[in-house]
């Protein structure tokens, strides 16, 4: 069986991109042609609103998909999105999945999942694995990789782990994530000095010796924001065999120079992700060109700065 980080890098190295292309539909950013469309069938009546809405954000990704696949070596949809439009957000993010995986991307799903016991097993199932159905196992979703929330502790992490060793796929815990307010628990001091964000990267470092992969790399990844530096090159050298996935390029304000540490001498070692940056590049007809103009500028750049290592 191939491992998900053999894919990751085989997929980093034929495309020569680090970039992975966060999709994250809100419908007040939508297109101005999708938005006449589909607001148009709420009004006259054609149901409830969710799922118009879930229909636009359907069309709006899968224009998005097929216009950076020759450019972004993954996609991350972000869960949250879809599922607050109850079943239709979900029917379109499983078709989007599968629209994502058919173009040859690795597909990330954005879920932050953490639990302990039959809660962690069912999470795991559902998004790495089969779940139990009357006849046997049932068909697993398209989906490559996972964010993980360790708040748990290792018996939560483990239910993950075991899925990705037995179908091949890889996830991504939370370390030092991108957002401000993360310095309010991740950056703790603990007694001997540390910062909490550094012991969970010497957890994560030591829970990747499980899924042993590809080129020195686990399957097992951690999320670090492109929106600390400083962090993200110290955490490099804590965790050098752990893939990284870092949000917080772009409109957050990360940029080239601030994610080269993630990278090795190959170009390997991290994916970059980019959201508002790439898919709201445009507003009207031609988002989705837009949208790959960005992602190739991104793409560019990112692997001319990788190769100055």
């Amino acid at each position: 069986m191939i491992t998900y980080v053999r894919k990751l890098n085989d997929a980093i190295l034929a495309k020569q991109s680090q970039v992975c292309v966060g999709l994250d539909p809100r419908l007040d950013r939508m297109p101005a042609p999708l938005v006449q469309k589909y607001g148009s069938m709420e009004k006259s009546g054609c149901g409830c609103g969710r799922k118009e809405v879930a229909e636009c954000f359907e069309e709006f990704g899968s224009a998005i998909i097929e216009a950076v696949a020759p450019h972004a070596a993954a996609v991350k949809l972000q869960l949250a999105c879809f599922e607050q439009y109850s079943a239709p957000g979900f029917r379109a993010f499983r078709h989007l999945v599968r629209k994502a995986s058919r173009a040859g991307l690795i597909v990330i799903a954005d879920a932050k999942r953490g639990d302990i016991g039959i809660s962690a097993e069912g999470y795991a199932n559902a998004f790495l694995g089969s779940p139990p159905g009357f006849d046997g196992p049932l068909k697993p979703l398209e989906i490559d990789a996972l964010t993980v929330n360790p708040l748990f502790g290792g018996d939560a992490i483990k239910p993950f782990i075991d899925n990705c060793r037995e179908f091949g796929k890889g996830i991504y815990v939370l370390v030092k994530t991108s957002n401000p307010g993360s310095a309010d628990l991740q950056d703790l001091r603990l007694e001997n000095g540390e910062h909490w964000y550094e012991r969970l990267a010497r957890l994560v470092d030591a829970w990747g010796d499980a899924l042993p992969g590809d080129r020195g790399y686990s399957s097992l990844g951690a999320v670090v924001g492109a929106t600390h530096p400083k962090a993200l090159a110290s955490l490099r050298q804590r965790m050098p065999k752990n893939p990284l996935l870092t949000p917080g390029y772009g409109a957050q304000g990360g940029g080239n120079a601030d994610v080269v540490p993630a990278f090795d001498a190959d170009g390997l070692g991290a994916l970059i992700t980019a959201s508002r940056s790439i898919i709201y590049a445009g507003d009207g007809e031609d988002y989705a060109a837009k949208a790959a103009e960005a992602a190739e500028k991104m793409r560019a750049g990112l692997w001319q700065a990788s190769r100055k290592r």
